[in-house]
């Protein structure tokens, strides 16, 4: 099996900090790059067979493509200023110039395109926001795309949990195709870490325990998840954001809970 940790590299001589494929990954359905850019600098791809989501992680760009043409979005130069992003969704069979007006980092969600939604802006007016958990299992999440919104394949969100409490949690999984008690999901976690010099810890497993790993990701590491359960942990001193990437074969987030820790979703446990 690939590995599950992907290291941040840095852009020494090339723009990209991280590269995931299906083939790298060893799974079917999620691409997912991190790009950054120093002002001026541009990036351009062709979508191919892919539908895109770009999500402006931090700093402002124009983007253009066959139908958009967008001047100097964005409106964040960090993500721990904790505003929503600005983000574009592109089709197959399409492309894509993006011009940095200042440093810019970009994440390139990729997932199989069906070529059946066009391409859009998506604006912080776009993106629902909403607070999860509670005691220390609290997180705040911005719905970058989710399900309620068109798109073939891709699911994005990003989730902010302070130091101290835990996320993704309790422990949960969607690598079942049995709709709709459970979906088939491969997910990818872009951690960032503030201060950077930190880390959170993420274990991702299986109940049969063909996978069990435990993981320090750094600032800009990439988690892959195949499947199983995918907890994340923060430490005293550290808040964290990740971006979440999610593809499968049907485009509904059904999850079960980890039976051992669903507890704490009850009144057993306080706030």
């Amino acid at each position: 099996m690939p590995e599950l940790l992907s290291k941040y590299r840095a852009p020494e001589t090339d723009t990209c900090t991280q590269e995931i494929s299906p083939e790298s990954a060893g799974w079917k359905y999620v691409g997912f790059e991190v790009f950054e850019l120093k002002e001026g600098e541009t990036l351009s791809q062709q979508t191919k067979d892919k539908e895109v989501c770009l999500v402006l992680v931090a700093g402002k760009a124009n983007i253009k493509s066959k139908a958009l043409d967008l001047n100097n979005i964005g409106d964040r130069m960090s993500p721990f200023e904790r505003k929503k992003p600005y983000a574009v969704y592109l089709p197959n069979d399409d492309e894509f110039t993006l011009t940095a007006n200042t440093d810019v980092e970009v994440a390139v969600c990729k997932a199989p395109g069906k070529g059946g939604v066009n391409a859009r802006l998506i604006t912080p007016d776009d993106i629902g926001s909403e607070s999860r958990g509670k005691g220390f299992n609290k997180r705040h999440v911005h719905n970058i795309l989710p399900e309620t919104e068109p798109a073939d394949s891709l699911l994005v969100v990003e989730v902010y949990t302070d130091e101290g409490n835990t996320s993704s949690y309790p422990s949960h999984k969607h690598d079942q195709d049995n709709a709709p008690h459970e979906t088939y999901l491969e997910e990818t976690y872009y951690h960032r870490i503030d201060p950077p010099q930190g880390f959170v810890f993420q274990r991702v497993y299986t109940e049969d325990g063909e996978i069990d790993e435990s993981m320090a990701a750094y600032n800009k590491d990439v988690v892959m998840v195949p499947r199983g359960y995918h907890p994340v942990a923060t430490l005293a001193g550290y808040n964290s954001y990740y971006l979440n990437v999610m593809a499968g074969p049907d485009r509904r987030w059904c999850f079960v809970w980890e039976e051992a820790h669903n507890w704490v979703n009850s009144a057993a446990y306080g706030e």
